[in-house]
């Protein structure tokens, strides 16, 4: 089989993933990350044939200048003929999109009429796809949508406690984010285990800047903690998950909030951020709790911890079994002591850590972090370039 690459652009609330993958055998030729943008931290890292390379970002520091700069590499790099199609992560898509699709103008302005319901996603999303298309006119661009994987999620777990009326006539439902990264870390999680997929019924835990978790069961999604929109769920970097409806009345009735600002405080002022007063970036919070003494880092990240092993608790009843749970992500993947507080708070559904293992599991290891006589525990980096990339592959196929 011949040779088809795929450039897979990840757009994030704070970050842009990018990667060149062979989908004959689903590796990555390139791979490369911005991160920390919208502030002057912006960064932006390349890694090709074993070597990276760190570049600065132009200011206004966002995602338009994150993908200008990729561009620019790629070209560099002559791998720009090699590409095939461009394949994009899009958050949000409703119920208008079940499957990966070709992008069309209608299908952008879709994607841009759900923006209000991934207020921190579509839009970046929607940059990546028009810069895209701009550099790249020649290519293919194909939409993979998080929302996707979960529309198997029964009525009992997707219906709000609303009038009916609102569901049949607005689409006013749960709908789950993540979708790529849950169903990529399931299946591997299921050879992990050395069971077939179909039988594992799995909690997996994608934490990142966003954050959600999901009950996973023959390899499907039955429940997860995101709803309408990703604002629904754990407390994240800058989203405060979960809050009593009657806060956002108070807000806009006693404080004299607008609506807009409400949305802006519990979609980018609030979690980490909002509790810390410092940052959305675990990594910083953990380095001003521990080594400065920060009180409120550390008050943030325990609340953080805190929420996620209610909301692992609250899954398992989703379920009739439970072989285990896994942390993705780039929180999941590698800060040890956020796993150590979420696993501590999980001893009644047998989750005991291996102190060791979970010291040593980082920077894109996978393992078991439990103990011998606990369920299984497994870290496992996700892939969610990987699946776009296949997914964007099989729908050129048929379009053919």
């Amino acid at each position: 089989m011949s040779q088809i690459h795929v450039l897979v652009i990840n757009c994030g609330s704070s970050s842009v993933k990018f990667s060149i993958v062979d989908t004959a055998s689903g590796q990555a030729v390139l791979t490369g990350l911005a991160e920390r943008l919208l502030s002057a931290k912006a960064s932006f890292k390349l890694n090709y044939r074993q070597q990276s390379e760190h570049f600065s970002l132009n200011a206004p520091y966002d995602h338009q200048a994150a993908v200008a700069e990729l561009v620019q590499q790629l070209t560099r790099l002559e791998l720009i003929d090699s590409i095939s199609a461009v394949g994009h992560r899009v958050v949000h898509g409703g119920e208008k999109f079940s499957q990966p699709t070709l992008i069309t103008a209608k299908v952008k302005a879709t994607i841009n009429e759900l923006a209000h319901l991934a207020p921190l996603h579509n839009p970046a999303n929607l940059t990546g796809i028009e810069a895209a298309e701009k550099a790249l006119e020649h290519l293919p661009q194909v939409a993979v949508f998080d929302t996707a994987f979960h529309q198997s999620m029964p009525e009992k777990a997707y219906l709000y406690g609303l009038p009916y009326e609102l569901y049949q006539e607005h689409a006013i439902r749960r709908y789950g984010f993540h979708g790529s990264s849950h169903a990529f870390v399931a299946g591997q999680a299921a050879d992990f285990i050395g069971k077939p997929l179909s039988q594992c019924s799995f909690i997996s835990a994608h934490l990142g800047n966003g954050c959600s978790i999901t009950a996973v069961k023959g390899g499907q999604s039955i429940d997860s903690s995101m709803g309408f929109t990703p604002l629904e769920g754990v407390m994240m970097g800058s989203r405060s998950g979960d809050l009593d409806p009657g806060i956002i009345f108070h807000l806009i009735d006693h404080l004299g909030y607008s609506p807009d600002e409400v949305q802006q405080l519990l979609n980018k002022k609030s979690g980490l951020l909002g509790l810390s007063g410092l940052s959305n970036d675990c990594r910083e919070l953990e380095q001003a709790a521990f080594e400065e003494n920060n009180t409120r880092a550390k008050l943030a990240l325990e609340i953080f911890c805190y929420r996620i092993a209610k909301y692992i608790a609250a899954l398992s009843a989703s379920l009739t079994s439970l072989d285990g749970l896994i942390f993705t992500g780039g929180i999941g993947e590698n800060s040890s002591y956020v796993r150590e507080q979420i696993l501590n708070q999980l001893s009644l559904l047998n989750f005991h850590i291996d102190q060791d293992k979970n010291r040593d599991t980082r920077f894109g290891k996978s393992d078991d972090i439990s103990t011998p006589s606990s369920r299984y525990a497994l870290v496992i980096p996700t892939n969610e370039e990987g699946v776009i990339a296949s997914q964007s592959y099989q729908v050129l196929q048929e379009a053919k």
